[in-house]
């Protein structure tokens, strides 16, 4: 239809404005990671890990389990305790990263050399495994290291103990991505793009190999000395190599001054710096990933697994669907909760699916971005296991699925 008000030469600027908007928010925000976002990352001492890590958390896990049935019995809201154990003794630990920063601390230089080329081996044979049907490790399907800081006292040792660790992979495998501490400014996400360039060129890498995740635990990350929210700018500056954004539950809420006694993941300043960090990741591709708890069941079982059974479901609520584990006994109650959480979530929203599919109103009349939300629910259930496609209804097959969240035309 042409207008009969609007000269031919103003359309075509306005046409030629709104063309260079829509390329540059689609370069900022190209919507969601094609990949599975794991539902943890479990960080162990660099002066701790071997090959076998992951087997034994998964059976100390399970072990847990067996003598915590009762407890967990109780907390199970949908019969998944069961598929629970089996996830465990299969696979206990969709992500991992081998820790040289506080999980590790202040070594002599030889010691971190050797445990960085220790640290290479495991990683090469994680992803060994990975990539290789039928591997029996019960190894991560995406691991990879925790640095120390790019503050001026830890940054060569930080840059030299990952080239250790590349050097001792013997090349980078699927699913190997490093995570950076402490990161206050986007100048900081800059000279990581700008280092991983470096690298793989001097190695003879792809453009694109090396990933990072943005540890975000300063005040300073999350409203800068100019006012502005400096994540955002991060992100950008990374040049689509940052690939998550972990908070740090204990260095965030002690910078910003809560007592020791009341730091946890659940604190009002934690929530404050979580949200921000959601908005300015939303429709990048990058993941949100939420913090740890001290808290372990050393002492009193009953109250740990209780407290981080609550927590997982907590930040599920809000849409943090990863977070970290810390301990064995963690898996327990992170598989259980994310288990009960999208069994649940899914219940609720195939239905809904279905009558927007067949375009009744099932007593909610849904839009496309409701329907987009709750088939984007669904394929994280089957992704991490609380679902099979084989229990949803005929029509709603991954395929479907997929084109409702991508709003493609169903074929």
């Amino acid at each position: 239809m042409t207008s009969t008000r609007l000269p031919e030469n103003v359309r075509a600027r306005i046409e030629s404005m709104l063309d260079s908007v829509d390329a540059e928010l689609h370069a900022h925000y190209p919507g969601p990671d094609s990949r599975d976002q794991p539902i943890h990352t479990a960080y162990v001492g660099a002066d701790r890990v071997t090959v076998e890590t992951p087997k034994e958390w998964g059976a100390a896990a399970v072990e847990l389990l067996d003598s915590q049935r009762a407890l967990l019995s109780e907390l199970d809201t949908t019969d998944s305790l069961d598929a629970v154990r089996a996830r465990l003794e299969r696979e206990p630990i969709q992500d991992m990263r081998i820790d040289f920063e506080d999980g590790y601390g202040f070594r002599s230089d030889a010691e971190e050399d050797a445990a960085a080329a220790n640290a290479g081996a495991v990683l090469a044979a994680w992803g060994s495994a990975a990539a290789e049907a039928g591997a029996d490790l019960g190894g991560p399907g995406s691991f990879g290291l925790r640095m120390k800081g790019l503050a001026g006292n830890e940054r060569r040792r930080a840059l030299r103990t990952l080239e250790l660790v590349l050097d001792g992979m013997g090349g980078v495998p699927d699913g190997f991505v490093f995570t950076v501490p402490k990161i206050r400014s986007a100048g900081q996400a800059a000279a990581l793009a700008a280092m991983c360039e470096g690298i793989e060129r001097g190695s003879g890498l792809a453009e694109g190999t090396l990933r990072f995740e943005l540890q975000i635990e300063s005040p300073q990350a999350i409203i800068a000395a100019d006012g502005t929210a400096p994540i955002a700018k991060m992100i950008a500056a990374s040049g689509h190599r940052c690939s998550g954004l972990h908070f740090g539950t204990y260095d965030y809420t002690a910078a910003c001054g809560v007592a020791a006694t009341d730091q946890a993941l659940d604190h009002p300043a934690a929530d404050f710096a979580k949200s921000v960090m959601q908005v300015a990741a939303a429709q990048t591709g990058v993941w949100v990933c939420d913090g740890s708890t001290q808290i372990v069941p050393d002492g009193d079982p009953e109250f740990a697994l209780r407290n981080h059974h609550r927590l997982v479901g907590r930040a599920l609520t809000r849409g943090y669907y990863q977070g970290w584990d810390m301990h064995p006994a963690h898996l327990v109650t992170r598989w259980l909760a994310t288990y009960d959480f999208f069994r649940k979530a899914i219940d609720v929203a195939v239905p809904r699916l279905e009558a927007y599919l067949d375009r009744r109103s099932g007593g909610v009349m849904d839009e496309p971005a409701t329907a987009e939300a709750l088939a984007a629910t669904v394929l994280r259930g089957l992704s991490c296991g609380a679902r099979t496609a084989g229990e949803l209804p005929a029509q709603l097959t991954p395929e479907v699925l997929r084109a409702l969240v991508a709003r493609r035309p169903l074929s």
